[in-house]
């Protein structure tokens, strides 16, 4: 496999790194249409466990087929595809090698009243499956947050092990935040912050508002000037509590909205100096002619040609 230079100089700051999880990293990062730019675009299924397969599905009926989204996310080009145990299991044989998979090892369902998740799968269903990663959820804020953050830790010490890569949704909630606040700067760049010292190597989180949801906070980024006027630049600013951007960061594409504000958002991403976008229901919700016409252009943004 080729690497870049600019995707060896991305491993060079994960200085604890086997070989091994290195190289998964670079097979994620060497993928797809954007391949060896540093730049990533993620195809995210695991709506069917959060939200039920109807909300998720019914919208897109080929979409309740695991098969469907391994085959949009190689068609797209993309950089991986990352879903729970019984989708990857669904494509595993027949696209063995296509494109790199990420085993989401945690979820939630809309039937539940806690905030909280529940370990559904394991490093060893991730390499009996060849995958290149785990992806694990925390939910900051949460009263389950320090069990959740306790489990990630083992399981991510044991997939470094194995050499696989470890992917974290980082995604605030809880007693003390309201709606606005799950999406604050503040909350999502300590959030954010929160998944690098776990151990992530790639960072998920939501795309940031201007709202400032901690007193204490509100104070320093008024005092430090810290500017969050535009989306690029508090893009900027939780990439920069990712350990000075020696982390991968990747925001997600948030609730099914329209194309233009979606293109909006990833433009913000990209000019925030992210590393990228992980987008699921914007696009297997569509058509697939019109779900790879948008991943095409969202692609095309990071390429700087649009």
């Amino acid at each position: 496999m080729r690497v870049t230079q600019r995707v060896k100089r991305i491993l060079d700051n994960y200085e604890s790194d086997n070989p091994g999880t290195k190289s998964n990293l670079a097979r994620i990062l060497m993928e797809g249409k954007l391949g060896g730019t540093g730049k990533l675009v993620i195809l995210p299924v695991d709506q069917g466990f959060e939200h039920g397969p109807a909300r998720s599905f019914a919208p897109n009926p080929p979409a309740y087929d695991p098969q469907y989204h391994f085959a949009l996310a190689i068609e797209a080009g993309l950089s991986a595809y990352a879903a729970p145990l019984g989708m990857i299991e669904m494509g595993a044989a027949s696209f063995a090698g296509a494109i790199p998979t990420i085993l989401k090892l945690n979820s939630s369902n809309s039937l539940a009243t806690s905030k909280d998740q529940a370990v559904t799968g394991s490093v060893r269903d991730a390499l009996r499956l060849g995958c290149a990663a785990i992806g694990f959820t925390i939910y900051p804020g949460s009263e389950y947050a320090f069990p959740q953050m306790e489990e990630l830790r083992g399981l991510a010490e044991e997939a470094k092990a194995s050499g696989l890569a470890v992917v974290v949704w980082s995604y605030p909630r809880g007693p003390n935040l309201d709606k606005d606040g799950e999406t604050a700067i503040d909350i999502c760049a300590y959030a954010a912050h929160m998944a690098a010292l776990l151990g992530a190597h790639i960072i998920k989180v939501k795309p940031p508002t201007a709202h400032l949801s901690l007193e204490a906070a509100k104070k320093v980024y008024e005092k430090q000037q810290i500017d969050i006027s535009t989306m690029a630049k508090r893009v900027e600013h939780v990439v920069q509590c990712c350990f000075g951007g020696k982390r991968l960061v990747v925001f997600s594409g948030g609730e099914n909205t329209g194309t233009e504000q979606l293109l909006e958002t990833v433009r913000g991403v990209r000019d925030g100096g992210a590393n990228g976008s992980i987008i699921g229901r914007n696009t297997f919700q569509r058509p697939k002619e019109e779900a790879l016409a948008l991943l095409s252009k969202i692609i095309e943004i990071y390429q700087g040609r649009a």
